[in-house]
């Protein structure tokens, strides 16, 4: 008898987050929701939005974790049954964008913790447009932007490799690493190397006492 790992959807977008198009199989129907056999389709965690696509032809309204599992929402009435082959694709211009945003969070992230002894992250989200950070902090963060925001964007110039892979595999608990930089926990889709983020641009936003946000955007 197959474990209940060895039934969870295999997660191709850790081992090439890259790739568009997969042919796949369904695995479960509960009507509009359904799971897959492999999937190149992210869903929403560690505040990565999710990936945008079709499975089968049919919008994916919806996708979320439940344990190691994924499921999708396609429209009421979508017709797929289990063990029927599908065909599945993303917007792979929302999700390289979506990568590169994530992995800028990351970095400058980092250089928080490496710059300001005693902040704390307090939550983050990363859409298509930018990312955002809060952090527990009881002045304003602004005079720190200039310096950080030039750190990490020397960082992306370099073009350093980013290596992704899994510290616990059979709970799916994911890493990237810097050599020289930082080894951090991250299990969201991510770029291979700093170069490919381009240029970005920090903003402060003030969203209420003891909590500073900082956004970040992309040139292009």
């Amino acid at each position: 008898m197959n474990s209940f790992r060895d039934n969870m959807a295999k997660k191709i977008f850790w081992e090439d987050p890259y790739q568009t198009t997969l042919h796949t199989s369904i695995a479960t129907v509960d009507g509009a929701d359904i799971t897959v056999q492999s999937t190149i389709f992210y869903a929403f965690s560690g505040g990565q939005e999710s990936d945008q696509g079709t499975i089968g032809g049919l919008p994916v309204l919806a996708a979320r974790k439940e344990s190691l599992e994924i499921i999708y929402t396609l429209p009421e009435g979508h017709g797929l049954a289990a063990g029927e082959p599908v065909h599945m694709a993303i917007d792979w211009e929302r999700r390289y964008r979506l990568m590169r945003l994530h992995f800028a969070a990351e970095l400058v992230l980092e250089l928080f913790y490496k710059s300001l002894n005693g902040v704390g992250k307090v939550g983050a989200h990363i859409a298509q447009e930018k990312a955002r950070i809060d952090f527990a902090w009881l002045e304003s963060i602004a005079p720190w932007l200039p310096a950080l925001m030039a750190e990490a964007n020397k960082v992306i110039e370099a073009d350093l490799a980013i290596k992704s892979a899994f510290e616990d595999e059979s709970n799916e608990r994911r890493y990237w690493e810097i050599d020289g930089f930082s080894r951090v926990p991250c299990g969201g889709t991510h770029i291979r190397r700093t170069g490919e983020v381009g240029p970005i641009r920090l903003k402060r936003n003030n969203i209420g006492r003891g909590k500073e946000r900082v956004e970040i955007y992309l040139s292009s």
